[in-house]
């Protein structure tokens, strides 16, 4: 996958900045001051299947990460370090389509910008 173009896609959203957290060493999404993405290597040491790891975390519906589960077992992993019914962690040196990736990058701003108060949404969507 080619990490400039998700990193263009997710910042085109309405309202999404990116912050570095230092002591991880991920690169953190946001919108409304919460966290939709976040993209990083998972160190050596982590548990398996997580270990060494590109990943890309995501916010997901809990049925649509059944489905991803299902027919992509060895690419779309439970969240890492997340809750895993509501995310999701892709691999991206797995050969996942990049409009799926794209989707998912979509689906997890969708369903946090909606959390959001409506007064935040407009101010956003209003820059």
């Amino acid at each position: 996958m080619d990490l400039s173009r998700i990193d263009a896609h997710l910042l085109s959203r309405p309202g999404a900045t990116k912050a570095l957290h230092e002591k991880w060493g991920w690169m953190v999404y946001w919108v409304g001051g919460r966290q939709f993405a976040c993209e990083f290597v998972a160190s050596p040491d982590a548990k398996p299947p997580y270990a060494g790891r590109h990943l890309l975390s995501l916010k997901c519906d809990p049925d649509r990460i059944l489905e991803l589960r299902a027919g992509h077992p060895e690419a779309v992993l439970p969240g890492y370090y997340s809750d895993g019914r509501t995310w999701v962690s892709i691999d991206l040196d797995a050969h996942l389509s990049e409009d799926l990736v794209l989707d998912l990058c979509d689906m997890s701003y969708n369903l946090v910008f909606s959390k959001l108060p409506k007064r935040v949404q407009r101010q956003l969507t209003d820059e």
